[in-house]
């Protein structure tokens, strides 16, 4: 399937999405199959991976691939910064400008199109300090 086509949004890529919006914790796709679950309790974990491959293909949500940890997936589509706590793993969303010069810059000194850029801070989180 090529980013230009639509997807789809049928009742399990709805749930999936509704509960993934509801969420501040970056969750895997484990996590999110457990509260998916009690919405529709014959969705499979395959199905759960599946939709959100298709729906961070898409645009729809972000997968989040940080630190050598499992993929993590954001409701918030919108390019924007992470920070992530090197003792427990927690992932925070960072209220920080996006910097676009960057991606600028990059095309710069290298001969690669760029097409984005992602960031990720790392640090200690309050609770771990």
């Amino acid at each position: 399937m090529s980013l230009g086509t639509t997807l789809r949004v049928t009742r399990q890529r709805q749930v999936l999405l509704d509960e993934l919006c509801k969420l501040y914790t970056h969750p895997t796709a484990d996590e999110l199959y457990q509260i998916a679950r009690k919405r529709l309790p014959r969705i499979s974990l395959g199905t759960v991976y599946r939709n959100l491959e298709l729906m961070a293909e898409h645009g729809m949500i972000q997968k989040l691939e940080v630190g050598g940890t499992q993929k993590r997936f954001d409701g918030n589509a919108a390019p924007h910064y992470h920070v992530r706590c090197l003792k427990c793993g927690r992932l925070d969303d960072l209220n920080l400008p996006l910097d676009l010069d960057l991606d600028r810059q990059a095309g710069e000194l290298t001969d690669f199109t760029i097409l984005r850029h992602s960031l990720e801070f790392t640090g200690i989180c309050p609770a771990c300090r």
